[in-house]
Parts: C-alpha cells; sequence; structure tokens
C-alpha cells in the first residue's frame, strides 16, 4: 500500500533535515498529525534511558540470583542483555524503563535515551551535536521516528550530567569513606557555578527537538514535549535506618553520606535542580514532571523500606527502589549505582502514564507507601 502523503512528507523532511538542507520547510497546509502508529518517545540520560533496571531492590548476597534481585542472573552466569538488550555495556535502555513501564498510552514506546548522556548528545549534528557511544544524536534519531510515526509525546530527562551529577555522588561518597569530610558546601559551589550554563543547553535541547518535529510537518499542538526532574536516591538523614557512624553505611546499606551531605542532596540539590528545570519548562512553554519526591521512603537505606534477604523477598511493596553505591563492585557495574532500579523505573513509567492522560498543566508525582507502581499519584506541580 502506498504511504500517506504526510507519512512521504515527513520522510522526505527528515531526509532533507539529515543532510542539513534548512532551506527546505515544512508546508504550513501539511503541519498536522500524521498517519503512522501513535507514539510516545523518552530522550536523555540515564534517569530515562532505563540504567539499573537489572535490579529488583538490593541485597548483600553476591552469588547466584543475589536473592531474586539480579534478573541478568541465567541460573549458572549473568548475562545483562536480559534486561538492556543489544544496548548492554553501553546506552543501558532497560526492558523497564521509564516508556517501556509506562503501560498501552500509545502504539510504539520508543526510547532513544542513553545512560551517560549530556545536552551535547541530544542536540543534532547539524547544530554542533554530538554522537555518543556508537549513536547519532538522539535529536537526528527522532526525525526518523516522527517520520514513521505519529508523536504524541516526548518526555525529556537531561542536565544530570552536564552538572556532573556522577562526579557530585562519588566525591561526596569518597568524603565519607575516605577523607572523613562534608562535600555539600566546595559542591554546591561548582553547582552554582555552573547551573545557569546548563539550563541554557537543556533549554537548546527543548528548541532542538522542536525544530526536528516542526521540520517533519508537526504542528506544535500535534504533540506534547514532556520535562520532568530527578528524584532522589537517598533519604534525608532522618530517615536513613543506619546510624552515621560506623560502616554499616558503606558496608551494609550502600549509602556512604555523612547526615549533613544527604541533608544537603535530599533537600538543597534535588530541589534547585528540579526547579531550575521548571523554570525553563515555563519559559518554553512544555510541561514539566516534577520527580523529586517520587522515591521518597523508597530511597537507598531508606527506614520505610527493606534490603531483599533469604527470608525477605524482593517486593515492590517493600524493597528499595534504587541501586545502592556497591562500593566493593562484587555486583554488577557501578554506572548502575543511584539510578532507580527496575522497581523505581515501574513507578516513573506510571508517572509518564499519569501525565500522557493529563494534557494540560505541571504535575508533580510522588508514590503511595506500601504500594507498588500502581500507588504512584499527581498533584498539581
Amino acid at each position: 500500500m502506498p504511504s500517506s502523503p504526510h507519512r512521504a512528507l515527513r520522510a522526505l523532511l527528515a531526509l532533507c533535515t539529515a543532510a542539513g538542507l534548512a532551506s527546505v520547510a515544512a508546508p504550513s497546509a501539511q503541519a498536522s498529525n500524521g498517519s503512522g502508529p501513535t507514539a510516545v518517545v523518552t530522550m536523555g540520560d540515564s534517569y530515562i534511558s532505563g540504567e539499573a533496571g537489572r535490579w529488583l531492590g538490593n541485597s548483600l548476597t553476591n552469588s547466584g540470583s543475589r536473592n531474586g534481585t539480579d534478573r541478568a542472573w541465567t541460573g549458572s552466569g549473568y548475562d545483562p542483555s536480559r534486561v538492556y538488550g543489544s544496548t548492554a555495556g553501553g546506552c543501558h535502555r532497560s526492558d523497564t524503563a521509564e516508556v517501556k513501564s509506562a503501560g498501552p498510552i500509545a502504539s510504539s514506546l520508543i526510547n532513544l535515551a542513553c545512560s551517560g548522556a549530556t545536552t551535547k548528545n541530544v542536540i543534532r549534528a547539524s547544530q554542533g551535536g554530538q554522537a555518543y557511544k556508537g549513536e547519532s544524536p538522539q535529536a537526528d534519531q527522532l526525525a526518523a521516528v516522527a517520520a514513521a510515526n505519529d508523536v504524541e509525546l516526548i518526555a525529556l530527562s537531561i542536565g544530570g550530567n552536564d552538572l556532573g551529577f556522577a562526579d557530585i555522588i562519588a566525591t561526596c561518597a569518597k568524603d565519607y569513606i575516605v577523607w572523613y569530610s562534608y562535600c555539600h558546601d566546595d559542591q554546591q559551589a561548582e553547582v552554582d557555578a555552573k547551573i545557569d550554563g546548563v539550563m541554557a543547553d537543556v533549554a537548546k535541547s527543548v528548541d532542538e527537538i522542536r525544530a526536528v518535529m516542526t521540520a517533519a510537518g508537526y504542528a506544535a499542538s500535534d504533540y506534547r514535549i514532556v520535562l520532568q526532574s530527578y528524584p532522589s536516591p537517598i533519604p534525608r538523614a532522618a530517615d536513613n535506618r543506619y546510624g552515621e557512624s560506623g560502616w554499616t553505611r558503606t558496608n551494609t546499606g550502600g549509602c556512604p553520606f555523612w547526615n549533613a551531605d544527604s541533608d544537603w542532596a535530599r533537600d538543597s540539590l534535588v530541589p534547585q535542580l528540579a526547579n531550575r528545570l521548571k523554570g525553563v519548562a515555563a519559559a518554553k512553554g512544555v510541561q514539566f514532571m516534577d520527580l523529586r519526591d517520587a522515591l521518597q521512603g523508597r530511597e537507598v537505606c531508606a527506614k520505610a523500606s527493606k534490603q531483599v534477604t533469604s527470608t525477605v523477598p524482593a517486593s515492590a511493596t517493600t524493597s528499595e527502589w534504587a541501586r545502592w553505591i556497591d562500593s566493593q563492585s562484587t555486583q554488577g557495574l557501578v554506572q548502575e549505582s543511584m539510578h532507580p532500579n527496575a522497581y523505581g523505573q515501574q513507578a516513573l513509567g506510571r508517572c509518564l502514564a499519569l501525565v500522557h492522560a493529563r494534557p494540560t498543566g505541571n504535575h508533580s508525582c510522588r508514590n503511595t507507601a506500601g504500594s507498588g507502581a500502581s500507588g504512584m499519584y499527581l498533584t498539581a506541580g
């Protein structure tokens, strides 16, 4: 069957965009929804790609299935591709990634996000963007997706790596384990020095998505962009089930942070980033999904959650929803640390589904204590 005029136009425009033929513009009469399968697309970094989706809670058992927490266990060894597919060791797009856990919200659920990505890996190559882990910039990938599908919603999580979030975590952990000093003072200064530039690049990423969609024949009313913030993977000091002194936070809990640094991360850093991202969303006219409280009570070492043991099975209602820091590197990859695990990703997928059903407004997504992903709910944000 011949392709529809809209789809043929989108394919041509996507080809021209990829070739850098900026003089070819979409006729305004064609700027409407296409006839391809409906699609929801996720773009950005590890917090939306599905990093740490290998894990169902955290267990101190280092052998076998790790008390059922390790989804890569084959019965005789470990195969991360069971979770990450062909992106194992690379972009880490897991089978429980946010868009894959959102349910049947569209015919196609497409994950373009890549663990470790920064804004320069979202921006088109023609605009200075860079390929990453063997893949073209995500906006260039979006052009092909937009041509072949009727894209309804694009969720974007980006800026954390530009800000050096992983380095902040590593520094704070090292200051606890090695130097017995606080990290929040010098790290706050680093954040303050970078954040204006990072937000400008996040704004440019949104502009790039808009430009690709316009070039593919979409009107602004044909689709939505949802910019989301980051959940805190560690609790406030008052909510930590391990004492600040001794080695339990490091060797047992996998949350090696001082109380003052934990409170700074939970009540200053995460909110600061969320509030600035919300400002970008407002300036660019896109929706905002605030995830700062999404893992409340489910964080690594949270009093309201438990580690998995031989007598406490993995459970979305009792287990931690974030991956701990495996300081001895005895389980999986260190890069999975401090990311939402399979349970956390399923919860964020539910958040995405809820926002998909709310075409306007900003929303904050939270969990219900003692409930799994089905207990996620939205409040005005």
